[in-house]
C-alpha cells in the first residue's frame, strides 16, 4: 500500500514539475495526486474508520491553512484597489536594482518575524508589483524574498508554524531560539543576496499604471485607513493568537471582517459602480483560486505520507542508519523542500524526546533552522513560495535554474554558523 501512494506522490510530484510541458495546471495535478493517495490507503487499509478519521483530522487543519490564506490574500487585493501600497513605494525612491535588492530583502526578513514567512511573502509580492516592470528582475527579487520570508520565520517564535510547533511543545524558548538562530537566519539571507548584487546590474523600471491614484475613486485618507487596517489586521494575529489561544486562521478572519465593515462604512456614499471596485466582494473575485486548491491537493498527499507512516519510517530510518545529528538535521531540512516541514517536524519531535533531549539543546535549534529555511531551496517547498509561485506564474523549472542554487548556498552557510556558534 505506502509503495503505491509514494509511487503516485512521485508521479504527482513530476506532473507538477513539468505542468507546461505537460500543458497541465500544477492544481489539477496536486488535487489528483492528494485525493488518489487517500483512495488507495482506504482502499488498500483495514481500519476504514480509523482511516476516514485520520482524514477528517488532516482536513480540519489543512482548512486552517486554507482559510488564512484566503484571507489574506483578500486584505492584500483590498488594500491594492485601493493604491495602498502607494504608502511604502512613495518612499522606496531608488530604482538601482542592488539598493532595491537590499532594502527588499531586509524589510522581507525582519516583517517575517513579526508576521510570518506566508503572511510576508503575499505581501511583499504584491509590492514588488508596483516597484518592478520587468518580469525577470521581478521574479529574480521574489526569490529572494522566498528566502529572506523562510529565513526570517526561522529566528521567531511566531515566524514560522513549525518554531511555533516547537515552542508550544515546550522545546525551545523565545529568547533561547532568536539569540540561536539570528546569525544562522541572516547569513541564510547575506550569501544569496551578496552574490546577486555582483550580478545585477543598472535600474529597474516602475510599472505604468493605468489606474493610477489620480484616477482612483479614493481620498488619501481613505487609501492610508485601508493601508494600515490591512497591516494591522496581519500584524494582530500573533496578537490575538497569543490572547485567546485560537488559531492564526481566526485572528485573520477577524482582521478582514473588521476591515469589510470599514470600507463598506467609507464608501457607502459612492455610487454602485465605484463602490463595487473598491469593495471586499471585488477583491475576492481577483484571489487566485487554483493556488488555494493546488495548497489543499500538496498537502492532502502529504498528509497521506504522514497517517500511513511513511513520513515517521523515514525518521526512524534516518536516526538508525546515519545517526549524526548534525547530517540527520540538514538532511530533514532537505527533504522539507519537497515534503512539508510540519509534519517531518512533527516526527522529528516523537522521535527525539524532550526527556533525552531538554529544552533548548542543541537540536531543537538546529532543527528549527533547518525544517524551516530548507523548504527556500524548491519553490513548492514552504508556504511562501507556494504562495509567490501562484501570484506570479513562477515556474518550477525557472526557479530551480534561478534561485535553488543560490539558496541552497544560503542554507549551508546558516548550517556552519549555527554549528560554529555552537561550538564557541
Amino acid at each position: 500500500m505506502t509503495t503505491f501512494i509514494i509511487i503516485i506522490f512521485i508521479i504527482g510530484y513530476l506532473a507538477i514539475v513539468f505542468e507546461h510541458q505537460i500543458k497541465t495546471n500544477k492544481a489539477a495535478s496536486a488535487l489528483l495526486t492528494g485525493v488518489l493517495c487517500w483512495i488507495v490507503y482506504i482502499m488498500m487499509g483495514d481500519n476504514t474508520p480509523i482511516i476516514i478519521e485520520q482524514l477528517t483530522e488532516h482536513v480540519g487543519e489543512l482548512s486552517g491553512i486554507l482559510f488564512f490564506l484566503l484571507a489574506a490574500m483578500t486584505i492584500v487585493e483590498l488594500i491594492d484597489a485601493h493604491d495602498g501600497f502607494d504608502v511604502i513605494t512613495s518612499r522606496i525612491t531608488t530604482t538601482k536594482k542592488t539598493q532595491l535588492l537590499w532594502i527588499i530583502g531586509l524589510i522581507t526578513f525582519f516583517l517575517s518575524a513579526i508576521l510570518d514567512n506566508l503572511t510576508t511573502a503575499i505581501v511583499m509580492v504584491s509590492l514588488l508589483k508596483k516597484l518592478i516592470d520587468d518580469k525577470e528582475d521581478r521574479l529574480l527579487f521574489i526569490g529572494i524574498v522566498i528566502i529572506a520570508a523562510n529565513a526570517g520565520g526561522a529566528w521567531s517564535p511566531i515566524g514560522d508554524i513549525t518554531t511555533t510547533m516547537l515552542w508550544i511543545g515546550g522545546q525551545i524558548t523565545a529568547g533561547s531560539i532568536i539569540i540561536k538562530l539570528f546569525i544562522p537566519s541572516l547569513a541564510c539571507l547575506m550569501v544569496p543576496m551578496f552574490i546577486l548584487t555582483f550580478k545585477l546590474k543598472g535600474n529597474t523600471n516602475r510599472p505604468v499604471i493605468t489606474d493610477s491614484i489620480s484616477g482612483n475613486p479614493t481620498t488619501e485618507f481613505e487609501r492610508k485607513l485601508v493601508f494600515f487596517l490591512g497591516i494591522g489586521a496581519f500584524v494582530f494575529v500573533p496578537i490575538f493568537k497569543t490572547i485567546t489561544h485560537l488559531p492564526p486562521y481566526m485572528g485573520i478572519l477577524f482582521g478582514l471582517a473588521v476591515l469589510w465593515i470599514a470600507t463598506e462604512l467609507i464608501h457607502n456614499r459612492k455610487d454602485d459602480e465605484k463602490k463595487d471596485t473598491l469593495s471586499v466582494v471585488n477583491a475576492l473575485r481577483k484571489i487566485d483560486v487554483p493556488s488555494i486548491l493546488f495548497f489543499l491537493g500538496i498537502l492532502l498527499a502529504i498528509a497521506s505520507l504522514q497517517s500511513t507512516g511513511v513520513l515517521t519510517g523515514l525518521a526512524h530510518y534516518m536516526n538508525d542508519k546515519i545517526g549524526k545529528l548534525n547530517i540527520i538535521v540538514p538532511v530533514i531540512g532537505l527533504l522539507s523542500a519537497i515534503i512539508d516541514n510540519v509534519p517531518l517536524v512533527a516526527a522529528s519531535m516523537g522521535m527525539y524526546h524532550i526527556s533525552i533531549y531538554p529544552q533548548d539543546s542543541y537540536i531543537w535549534g538546529f532543527l528549527v533552522y533547518c525544517a524551516g529555511t530548507g523548504g527556500s531551496i524548491l519553490i513548492i517547498g514552504s508556504a511562501a513560495g507556494v504562495a509567490a509561485m501562484g501570484m506570479e506564474k513562477i515556474n518550477f523549472i525557472w526557479y530551480l535554474k534561478n534561485i535553488a542554487w543560490l539558496a541552497l548556498l544560503g542554507y549551508i552557510a546558516g548550517i556552519l554558523c549555527y554549528i560554529g556558534l555552537e561550538h564557541l
